[in-house]
């Protein structure tokens, strides 16, 4: 489901636990759902709980889409479509606009100093993980790296759900999510929507740059 945000449950936080072997922090929404019914982007703020600045706005989750992403990446594409960005102004101005467009939308939850791009943009390809995000999260023809890189990858929900679901308790009366070699007792919707985690682990929610 491309274009549709919604609120993190505590469930959906035990399954992207799930995902990446770890608590998310700072996941405000589900950005993305895979085929199989599962999260595989979140919406993170522009600030975790700490007040670390997390310029990364939509994070790939899925680890099979991670590995996936990861192996085209080791083919070289990076390298080439960078040296596109060089020859191709046309490119170069829709990749420009793609940067703005994931600014704007992550300006809307709370700016960073100096509007830092990630994945590269706008001058660079450096991480598919985020513009391949990107590109899940708000539809075709905003990112033409992330629809491209799309486009050579994979259906990964064809083998089904990448987590055992049965391995995600159910969620608590009060709010907590546990599950197997994670606990996250502070799993709660807040009333602005956000989810605010503390606590154990670096808590990065999913792979990107």
């Amino acid at each position: 489901m491309t274009g549709v945000v919604t609120p993190a449950t505590p469930r959906d936080l035990a399954v992207v636990a799930a995902q990446l072997g770890r608590r998310p922090r700072g996941t405000r929404a589900i950005a993305h759902w895979c085929r199989c019914g599962l999260p595989d982007v979140v919406q993170t703020t522009p600030y975790l709980p700490d007040g670390t600045p997390f310029p990364t706005l939509y994070y790939l989750t899925c680890p099979r889409a991670v590995s996936a992403v990861g192996r085209l990446e080791a083919r070289g594409v990076m390298r080439d479509m960078t040296n596109r960005l060089r020859t191709d102004p046309e490119l170069a101005d829709r990749y420009r606009r793609a940067y703005e467009d994931y600014v704007a939308r992550r300006n809307e939850l709370g700016r960073l100093p100096g509007d830092p791009g990630v994945g590269g943009m706008p001058h660079r390809v450096k991480c598919l993980h985020a513009l391949v995000a990107h590109a899940l999260a708000v539809g075709p023809g905003v990112n033409p790296f992330g629809d491209e890189a799309l486009a050579m990858l994979p259906e990964w929900s064809a083998r089904g759900p990448c987590v055992d679901i049965a391995a995600v308790e159910d969620v608590q009366s009060d709010g907590t999510v546990e599950m197997d070699g994670i606990a996250e007792s502070d799993g709660t919707v807040q009333s602005d929507g956000t989810v605010e985690t503390h606590g154990g682990g670096d808590g990065d929610p999913g792979r990107g740059h």
